[in-house]
Formats: structure tokens, sequence, C-alpha cells
């Protein structure tokens, strides 16, 4: 019984988001530190030391994306549902688990910007939010949860979204038997891609 009446709650599941997401995103920059004044005595001194910090800001900037675009989709897939179940919860905090492991792939990543193992890490940990959030969808339709309302292109839409960007984001990994600069300058373009969705306009049928 308890099983059947448990974690029906989108508002709390919402509430439990916000409030990781937003730790999240602020432990990330809390790894970009002012140079100590002890090293800087002069503007060059803090011309190199800003820009030994590059790492962690590019790293900073690209994880502060991943996080957003995450929220975002997992805000949409919210807004679809007309109630949750103690299973669909328990995915969510699953996802939120990734959330949460975010900042320590990205400072893991931004010291050993070189190592391949810190990309796999760091892409481990976004395709454990990408995953959790395509599984969660799939149980959701399953179980009858989306809204009787929702248009017919949602349910697509939604899925084709994190295949492709799973996809991408795949291929950026390999890209790192190459280069890690490499495969982080992909992934960074994937990212910001996503966070503005340009509108490309269609050639006329005419044509």
């Amino acid at each position: 019984m308890f099983n059947r009446i448990a974690g029906q709650s989108l508002e709390r599941i919402a509430a439990l988001s916000d409030g990781l997401f937003a730790i999240a995103m602020t432990l990330i920059v809390l790894d970009i530190r002012v140079p100590p004044e002890s090293a800087v005595g002069s503007e060059a001194d803090l011309g190199r030391a800003l820009l030994a910090l590059s790492p962690r800001i590019v790293m900073y900037l690209m994880s502060f994306l991943t996080l957003g675009i995450f929220w975002v989709g997992q805000q949409t897939q919210l807004n679809y549902l007309a109630r949750s179940d103690r299973d669909l919860t328990w995915m969510h905090i699953a996802f939120l688990a990734g959330v949460a492991t975010m900042p320590f792939s990205t400072t893991l990543l931004a010291e050993f910007i070189t190592y391949r193992i810190a990309m796999v890490i760091y892409w481990g940990n976004v395709v454990l939010l990408g995953a959790t959030l395509y599984w969660s969808w799939r149980h959701a339709r399953r179980a009858g949860l989306i809204k009787p309302d929702a248009p017919a292109h949602v349910d697509q839409a939604i899925e084709k979204r994190i295949v492709i960007a799973q996809a991408l984001y795949a291929f950026g990994m390999l890209l790192c038997m190459a280069s890690t600069y490499l495969s982080i300058a992909f992934i960074f373009l994937v990212q910001l891609y996503y966070a503005i969705a340009p509108r490309f306009p269609r050639a006329s049928a005419s044509r």
C-alpha cells in the first residue's frame, strides 16, 4: 500500500531539484579562486596568474551550461506530467545524484585537463544525467503519468533531444583520443548550441 501512495508530488520533486541545481551551480564556481596576493607583484604576474586559471574558467562555463541544459530538460518533463509515482521519484533522485556529482567531475577535469581518464569521468557524469532523464520519461509514458492533453509531438521531441545530445557527447568524448582540449572544445560548442537553440529558416518548398 505504501509503495502505491508514495512519491506522488511533482512539486516536491521540482523543489528538491531546484535546490540541488542551485547548490551544484554555486559549488562549481567556488573552485575558481583569486590568485594569492603574495604571488602577484606586478601586472605581468597578475596576468600570468589569471591565465593559469583559464582551465578552471572554461570548465566552469561548460559545466554551468551542462547543468542549465539538464535543468531545463527536467523541468520540461515535469511540466507535461499529470502526477508522479514512487518509481519516478526515485529515478529523479538518481538524476539528482548525477547533478550533485558535477562539481567533483568538473574540478577533476579542470585539475587534470590533459588526462583522458578525467575526461571519461566527466563524460560518464553527463551520461548518468542523460540516461536517468531518458529512463524517467520512458517510465512516465509506460505508467500513464503524462498529461492526457499533452501534444502528440512532445513525447518524440523529448526522447529525440536526449538521444541526439548523448550521441554528440559520446563523439566529443572520443575526440579525447586525439586531444582532451579538442574534446572539451567540441562538447562546449554542443552545450552552447543547446543553450542558444538557434532556429534556422527552412528552405522554401518552391525552390
